[in-house]
């Protein structure tokens, strides 16, 4: 029995940290373009960008979108999926996290469940959105932080609130753990039997063992997401050179591992088939 096929999606940059944190960290249209160009031929399908105001503040606005997409096609073309985040940060509203993916119309986007319908209210206003991005032909990316969201939009599946039978998701690893730091054993809770089961799900993790994680998902059958958003470290705890090293990272050891991986193709259709 062959192994499945996965996929690597880089977030190299995330909304809070900046070259403070690391000078490699891609901001501007332009360092994304060639982050999203390098980490591509390292063995990313995708990329999940953030970005920022002039003083490098998370931001959601759709000429700044624009501006990034732009460059990141003129670097990579459509050998990349591009997806834009949707992410609050405490600074924006529902309404207003809905209103910049009309805007910009992107190929995928992100959207965090806790953030969009944090109330039952919400969700008509939710549901009214995803049938929107559903006749845009726009991927949506559930974010998941807790067994309890998964079972939680599973319930909104099953009341017709998600207008698809099944929709991708991000499992988020470890983020309330100590330290930040994931380790693969985060990953238990959300795939045990008692659990509603997602055809096509990826994680992310934090810390060192961000690669561990990714990887112990990618052969229970999921997708990985890697970057400088959630680790800056190489496994052995010494700094990393930039996303694409860590692309490469654990593209090599996929590989290694007898594990196939999707290129922007390949993904989109996995997507489509979920």
């Amino acid at each position: 029995m062959s192994l499945p096929f996965s996929s690597i999606m880089v977030a190299p940059n995330g909304g809070r940290r900046t070259k403070q944190d690391h000078p490699a960290l891609p901001l501007g249209p332009a360092e994304l373009a060639a982050t999203a160009a390098a980490c591509r031929e390292a063995g990313a399908a995708a990329i999940h960008i953030h970005v920022r105001d002039a003083d490098n503040r998370h931001l959601l606005d759709a000429d700044a979108y624009r501006a990034a997409l732009q460059a990141i096609r003129n670097a990579a073309g459509d050998r990349m999926i591009v997806q834009i985040t949707s992410e609050a940060l405490g600074i924006y509203q529902p309404d207003q996290q809905m209103a910049v993916v009309k805007a910009v119309r992107p190929e995928a986007v992100s959207l965090a469940l806790r953030e969009l319908v944090p109330e039952a209210a919400h969700e008509p206003a939710f549901a009214a959105f995803l049938t929107w991005l559903k006749a845009e032909r726009i991927l949506p990316q559930i974010i998941l932080y807790t067994p309890e969201e998964a079972a939680r939009l599973a319930d909104m599946q099953q009341r017709g609130v998600i207008p698809w039978d099944h929709v991708p998701v991000l499992y988020v690893l470890g983020r309330y753990t100590a330290n930040q730091t994931s380790t693969p054993q985060d990953l238990d809770p959300f795939l045990v039997p008692s659990q509603p089961q997602a055809p096509h799900w990826s994680v992310c993790a934090f810390g060192r063992y961000e690669a561990a994680c990714v990887l112990a998902a990618a052969l229970r059958g999921g997708h990985m997401r890697v970057g400088f958003e959630n680790n800056l470290w190489r496994p052995d705890g010494t700094p990393a050179q930039d996303n694409a090293a860590q692309i490469g990272l654990v593209a090599d050891i996929a590989g290694r591992l007898g594990l196939g991986l999707l290129d922007a193709d390949g993904l989109r259709q996995s997507w489509a088939q979920a």
